[in-house]
């Protein structure tokens, strides 16, 4: 878009993203076209038609996950912030009732149990950047959605930022909070896979 000649970036400014898409995709070369905009309209409409297939693959793949986590753990989906990709990837890292002894072993393996990082009199805590990195983003992203939509999040972000605390401290707080309940969920509720 930013490199096409003038008159089809003009003719195409204004338009959401999914229009964009579908008026890409439906770009037709002209006799009268010079080669700057042949070549435009080629890249533009091979683009938006793989847009617009790989967002089929991906919404079939996502109703297949699903489909699985629904019948795995069908209240996980329930719990707020989580989404279907997000969910999915919170059972392939939990696995199965027992391989993760405790809460605070599910927290180390999502990178969420705090790690002391104090200097002086300050007393601070990081998060380690260690274990499964795929967990530690999905619990992230449980964070981010929470502190957006969730009113008793909201509250604990509004009460922790009166005390003086930091963005990224509130959201290391939250992670560790998150794991915990999402381990004993799952415990609790998630069933045995296999037949």
């Amino acid at each position: 878009m930013v490199t096409a000649p003038s008159a089809l970036r003009e003719s195409l400014r204004g338009l959401s993203t999914r229009e964009l898409v579908r008026t890409c995709s439906r770009l037709h070369l002209k006799g009268r076209h010079d080669d700057e905009r042949r070549g435009a309209v080629l890249a533009l409409r091979a683009t938006a038609q793989r847009i617009g297939f790989l967002s089929e693959q991906a919404a079939e793949l996502e109703d297949e996950l699903d489909r699985l986590i629904r019948q795995l753990c069908p209240a996980l989906l329930d719990l707020p912030g989580l989404g279907v990709v997000t969910s999915a990837q919170i059972l392939v890292s939990w696995s199965h009732r027992g391989r993760i002894r405790n809460e605070p072993a599910f927290a180390a393996l999502a990178g969420a149990a705090p790690i002391p990082a104090s200097s002086g009199e300050l007393t601070r805590h990081r998060l380690s950047r260690s274990g499964d990195r795929q967990l530690n983003r999905a619990l992230h992203n449980v964070v981010l959605a929470r502190m957006r939509t969730d009113a008793r999040t909201g509250e604990y972000v509004a009460r922790r930022r009166a005390e003086g605390r930091s963005t990224r401290e509130i959201q290391r707080c939250l992670k560790r909070a998150v794991a915990r309940q999402l381990y004993r969920f799952l415990e609790a509720h998630a069933q045995p896979v296999g037949p």
